[in-house]
């Protein structure tokens, strides 16, 4: 294979993985919390297939990891009294069987023990790492801007939110759900401040990546176009060598 096509490959393999993640924006474009991400992309100089007359060596294409904008998304007003938005940087902290896990998402609710907990039954952390329990016949849950929860003129804790000093450490779990990965400790978002009964919305902007998926599907067809003029230029010189042995 010509060295140009095992380029063209490498471009092919890139693109192929930016439609992945930008079809994965569009698909989260409602999902409370979500952050949006793009592919970062890196030359890979390698020696080449070919040395007769190409450049050495030759400059491949390669994925280099995945960008994360953090980006304040819109606030939703929904009156549930679980909901709970974070306005500004910060993470719930919450609770899982595989450790402890950070998320924008606020759509909390009890569960059958009356912990305060994700969708996905995580429990959610208060600011010192324990659990938060609830209890109806305390009558109406109130959650104040600096994230301290009340029923009725009693205390029940204070919802944890923390951030990191880098937040590219953070990575994707699953349930919308963040891992840290380093050694970084989470400090607390001292700055962030709660609104119940709203929702953060995603910082997906749908048409942005509709039209970015539009660009990078015509780069592939275009990269496969090349490829395939290649081919065919290959096989006419080899044809035409033939003849002439």
């Amino acid at each position: 294979m010509d060295n140009s096509l095992y380029v063209g490959l490498s471009k092919q393999m890139v693109l192929q993985r930016q439609l992945d993640i930008i079809a994965n924006n569009i698909a989260n474009a409602d999902t409370s919390g979500f952050k949006v991400e793009a592919l970062a992309v890196a030359e890979d100089p390698q020696a080449p297939a070919f040395t007769l007359g190409g450049p050495a060596p030759v400059k491949f294409v390669m994925p280099n990891g995945v960008i994360r904008d953090f980006g304040q998304g819109s606030l939703r007003k929904t009156d549930a009294a679980l909901d709970v938005a974070i306005e500004g940087q910060g993470f719930f902290k919450v609770q899982t069987p595989a450790g402890e896990r950070y998320t924008r998402d606020g759509r909390f609710r009890t569960d059958e023990a009356g912990r305060l907990v994700t969708q996905g039954g995580s429990p959610v952390l208060d600011d010192g790492g324990g659990e938060i329990s609830l209890s109806a016949e305390k009558g109406q849950v109130t959650i104040s801007t600096d994230g301290t929860i009340s029923q009725g003129a009693e205390r029940i804790g204070k919802l944890g939110v923390y951030t990191f000093a880098n937040l590219s450490t953070l990575e994707k779990t699953g349930d919308n759900l963040l891992q840290n990965t380093s050694n970084q400790p989470a400090t607390a978002a001292t700055d962030a401040k709660l609104r119940q009964g709203m929702l953060e919305g995603s910082n997906v902007n749908p048409i942005l990546e509709i039209t970015r998926m539009i660009e990078v599907s015509r780069a592939y067809e275009q990269m496969a176009k090349m490829m395939d003029s290649q081919g065919d230029l290959s096989t006419q010189a080899i044809q035409q060598l033939g003849k002439a042995a």
